[in-house]
């Protein structure tokens, strides 16, 4: 098993604690088991060198917001993407107007991609 990347531990270290109002109106809603009980984590560090924005390890469900922040690296998140699909994950992507604007949606986005309707 590879060693995870010192750097990128603590750059995950720093974005949980530099959430972005986005982030923090998602967190809202999964936090806590309070989407089904399902427990999701957020800034998950994937191999040595990826961060997701928020997993549910127990559903292998990756879930990213792309805001101005990912204007110009497409080339990386693609390559995020295909690292943790290759690790048996789904990948979801959510802009982040979506998560202020439409957050039950997201919501029922995020149950229909590990196979749950909303109650």
């Amino acid at each position: 098993m590879s060693k995870r990347n010192i750097g990128t531990r603590a750059n995950a270290k720093t974005l949980r604690t530099e959430i972005t109002p986005p982030e923090a109106k998602l967190w809202s809603i999964l936090r806590g088991g309070r989407l089904e009980g399902i427990k999701f984590v957020r800034q998950m560090v994937f191999g040595p060198h990826y961060i997701a924005d928020f997993a549910a390890r127990s559903h292998k469900l990756v879930i990213e917001l792309d805001g101005d922040s990912h204007a110009g690296q497409e080339a990386h998140d693609a390559a995020r993407t295909v690292y943790m699909e290759s690790k048996g994950y789904k990948v979801i992507r959510f802009a982040n107007r979506d998560v202020f604007e439409n957050p039950e949606g997201v919501a029922r986005m995020i149950l229909a991609a590990i196979g749950r309707d909303w109650s």
